[in-house]
């Protein structure tokens, strides 16, 4: 089984190490995440944030220094998420993708504000690099 996947990006003008590096911090999650995150704490090893989906922890893969930011999403009902995110090369800078997946159950509606939650995100991961840059 597959799902319908919407592969949302934005270039950076900052090298990709340095997005990888902040942006695979699961501290800085509440920077640019809003969509994931408004507050995140580190417990036992385990990052927890208070989503608005509600307190879930977040884990990321080993290889965010390779610009894999992959996550997980665990609820407290023990549902994973998936979330495939990259960091690119793209010129001197970086180009962030996240894919997005449809799945099931999710409607129209809902899956359009999910991809406005993301698109809201890597603006603001943007913003992040380049406000003191322009």
């Amino acid at each position: 089984m597959t799902y319908d996947a919407l592969h949302l990006s934005t270039s950076i003008d900052a090298s990709p190490a340095e997005v990888a590096a902040f942006a695979g911090d699961p501290a800085n999650l509440p920077t640019w995440a809003a969509g994931l995150s408004n507050g995140i704490r580190e417990v036992a090893g385990r990052w927890i944030t208070d989503s608005p989906m509600g307190e879930v922890e977040v884990r990321f893969g080993p290889h965010t220094d390779l610009g894999i930011l992959d996550h997980d999403v665990i609820f407290p009902d023990g549902t994973i998420v998936h979330n495939p995110l990259r960091v690119l090369a793209n010129g001197t800078g970086a180009e962030v993708v996240f894919t997005l997946y449809r799945l099931p159950g999710v409607d129209d509606a809902e899956f359009d504000r999910d991809a406005d939650m993301v698109r809201a995100d890597l603006a603001r991961l943007r913003t992040h690099f380049e406000s003191d840059r322009a």
